[in-house]
């Protein structure tokens, strides 16, 4: 049976449609970006408000690159099933929030005018970091990336999530539309003021005039978002469908836990997410370190140094001791210790909960999927406590194993010597690099720290990071990761003896 709004009558038993009638609300949010995270986290939300208080809150999402989720969500009414899933069972239900979605290099001008509808009170953005266009190691908007620099030339036909928000903030002012809140759901530090200066940089390139009238009728609030979503495989699909009797082509799944932070700062009206379990607060600056640095951070490094040691999915390499071990080392000791903590967050709670969502093996969640754009993550993710440490004198060698696995990583050849794609903005940057220096890790090290647009200009002259760090690269690329984690390992016993005499 195919997912559409007739079959919602008779869903399978175990399968359940939105508790409230979805074809009687109107568009009150354009979303930017409409992927698979999107859809299990803000979009589940909204659809839980609905369900629980009268609003005209439904999405019209936008696809900016691909024409995929067009073509798989249209025909389906919007309407797509979330599979929650942990290591013993699974629910599913059907989101009913997602009104359509716009494929807007078919027809830019719609997503313009959406952007610029009266009924339109929010516009949100899950792009990922790349999709910002900016200079990761300092916020700033890339003048110089290809996709500003077509839609400052031709405004009228954007190409990047940036020149599309300026458009629509350009057609709603010449409409006297009213205010709009422009909320990001990615993970960038400070998500909210990045995406201002970024969007008011570009805005007084193509309209003086337009930066004004932004000041005084858009706000850009800050959120943290949190929830593993991994990629929805063909064999997946095919098994929903065995179980459930529904052809859906968009179906997904996730985890159960699920967390969303969100400054309340907004323009006009919005949809009361904390009836939803959003959190609404005056700062998400705390919550969003503690979710960069711990989560994202440790993420990543299992990543790379998952994948490079030859595993598929996040839970294999949490089933290894000597990666589990340093993972926790790596949250503990360091990325816990370089947090102003939110009031009343129990860090080693928080710190054993992501340990036991990384064991799920239910979501398969691959490491080579979140080692992708890794020069867009890397600066949030890792430097952020790397940076801290060394101001404060800090420990930071598992913050330098995790970037040294990155450096690895971009080599574009694992452990096996089997190869890859290094799927990144910057890859043909780093293939130069490996094609240019050789032999030398070193010298290797020293070509990757400047590039400046991941490390800024501060790193490279440090001395300390710079030995730790090539340290690290060198042991990774000579003995491969699983020596390496060892190796670290007996270190830190060897460390935490002599604090121990020290003491006693």
């Amino acid at each position: 049976m195919k997912l559409t709004n007739q079959a919602l009558a008779d869903l399978p038993t175990g399968v359940q449609g939105p508790q409230y009638d979805h074809t009687a609300r109107d568009i009150g949010i354009v979303h930017l970006g409409i992927g698979a995270f999107h859809r299990c986290h803000m979009a589940v939300y909204t659809d839980d408000v609905m369900a629980q208080k009268s609003g005209d809150w439904r999405i019209l999402g936008v696809s900016l690159r691909s024409q995929t989720i067009s073509d798989q969500l249209n025909p389906q009414d919007g309407l797509y099933s979330v599979v929650i899933k942990d290591s013993s069972s699974s629910t599913t239900r059907v989101i009913g929030s997602v009104a359509g979605v716009l494929f807007a290099p078919q027809n830019p001008q719609a997503v313009i005018q959406a952007i610029a509808k009266p009924s339109t009170q929010v516009v949100s953005l899950t792009v990922t970091e790349k999709g910002y266009c900016h200079d990761p190691a300092t916020g700033e908007l890339n003048q110089s990336h290809p996709d500003i620099q077509h839609d400052l030339a031709d405004l009228a036909h954007p190409v990047s999530a940036i020149g599309y928000l300026a458009a629509g903030l350009q057609a709603r002012r010449d409409a006297d539309a009213g205010a709009i809140t422009i909320l990001s759901c990615d993970n960038l530090p400070a998500n909210g003021q990045t995406v201002e200066k970024i969007v008011t940089k570009f805005a007084g390139l193509v309209d003086v005039n337009l930066v004004e009238w932004i000041g005084q009728n858009v706000s850009f609030p800050s959120s943290m978002v949190d929830r593993i979503v991994p990629a929805m495989e063909a064999a997946d699909k095919l098994a929903f469908a065995q179980r459930t009797g529904l052809d859906d082509a968009a179906v997904l799944q996730t985890e159960p836990f699920t967390q969303w932070v969100i400054e309340d700062s907004f323009a006009g009206e919005r949809p009361s997410w904390e009836r939803a379990g959003a959190t609404m607060v005056s700062d998400v600056a705390p919550y969003e370190d503690a979710k960069l640095r711990m989560l994202n951070g440790s993420h990543s490094a299992l990543a790379y140094l998952g994948y490079l040691a030859g595993f598929n999915y996040v839970h294999q390499v949490m089933a290894e001791p000597v990666f589990r071990q340093y993972v926790d080392d790596f949250m503990r000791q360091e990325a816990a210790t370089s947090l102003h903590l939110p009031t009343g967050m129990d860090i080693d709670a928080y710190r054993r909960e992501l340990q036991d969502r990384y064991d799920n093996s239910a979501l398969q969640h691959r490491t080579y999927q979140i080692a992708m754009d890794g020069s867009q993550k890397v600066p949030q993710r890792l430097l952020g406590t790397l940076r801290y440490h060394l101001a404060n004198e800090g420990p930071i060698s598992a913050t330098c194993i995790a970037i040294a696995a990155w450096l690895r990583y971009l080599k574009g050849e694992d452990e096996r010597g089997q190869p890859y794609e290094v799927q990144d903005p910057m890859a043909d940057r780093f293939t130069a690099i490996f094609d240019e220096v050789t032999g030398d890790p070193s010298a290797l090290v020293d070509a990757l720290l400047q590039v400046q647009a991941v490390f800024g200009q501060d790193l490279i002259i440090n001395a300390r990071f710079t030995q730790e760090l090539t340290y690290w690269f060198t042991q990774i690329l000579e003995n491969g990761v699983s020596e390496t984690l060892s190796l670290y390992s007996t270190q830190q016993n060897e460390a935490n003896k002599h604090i121990n005499r020290v003491n006693a």
